[in-house]
């Protein structure tokens, strides 16, 4: 199935390539990342026994969507190179809620049929250096993090009711990247973004390998993992994770 969705992405990226100098290389990248949700979420409520479980309360399922970046690296000193990242991030789910619980003012009943969405898209805008570029790499900078989110609670049976709250910014992260090449065209590589003010803080790590062919056509594959928690954000409290694996297919100039 990821395969499936991938082929339909990639053809985007069989663009006509231009020669680049020696000494400035890109990447551009699609592939499919298989995410499962935990965790919890409230709104509205100051009450942690009314925490809405993303699983048992909301039966939010694993989803698989598309990422999509494009990098560029230079020799030239002070000026940092760039990476960009765009990753859809949705989940749906429909069931029987197993707790009452509180969600926007709104109290959702035990026993009671609802379907819910999260969605958590977000684009990354990395500026990094490299202090190391060879059989080692190692890489540090900074991650602007534009996040678009928003959930809709739907209570569709006995007394029908739909809480939608959303929330978008801009975070500013710490990056690192370590990456070590064993056998020609093969790149074992660990890369995260960090961020934590007080009690809210955001993590996204991958760990990944990749095989770069000797026709500028690369395959990857590891695994993602994405944790938020808020404490009483524009109302929002949350403990969320979103991890699995992911493969994509890239070229490399």
């Amino acid at each position: 199935m990821m395969l499936r969705k991938l082929a339909i992405i990639l053809p985007a990226l069989a663009v006509s390539s231009t020669a680049f100098a020696d000494t400035l290389g890109a990447r551009f990248g699609a592939g499919m990342w298989d995410h499962t949700p935990g965790g919890h979420l409230r709104y509205q409520t100051s009450n942690s026994n009314h925490n809405a479980d993303l699983q048992d309360d909301l039966n939010l399922e694993d989803d698989q969507e598309g990422y999509f970046y494009a990098l560029v690296e230079h020799p030239v000193p002070l000026i940092p190179n760039v990476k960009l990242m765009r990753t859809g991030l949705t989940s749906n789910g429909s069931g029987t809620i197993n707790s009452e619980f509180t969600y926007g003012g709104e109290t959702y009943e035990a026993n009671q049929d609802i379907t819910s969405e999260l969605q958590l898209d977000h684009t990354d805008v990395t500026l990094y250096w490299q202090l190391l570029d060879n059989v080692v790499s190692f890489d540090f900078g900074l991650t602007a993090k534009m996040i678009d989110a928003e959930a809709t609670l739907r209570q569709t049976s006995g007394n029908e009711k739909t809480v939608t709250n959303s929330f978008d910014g801009v975070v500013p992260m710490g990056y690192l990247g370590i990456g070590a090449t064993p056998w020609p065209g093969v790149e074992l590589r660990l890369e995260g973004s960090a961020l934590s003010v007080g009690d809210n803080s955001l993590t996204d790590y991958t760990a990944k390998v990749s095989y770069t062919t000797d026709f500028l056509l690369g395959v990857e594959a590891g695994y993602r993992s994405l944790e938020l928690e808020l404490d009483d954000l524009d109302d929002v409290d949350a403990n969320m994770e979103f991890d699995g694996p992911f493969v994509g297919l890239y070229l490399d100039f």
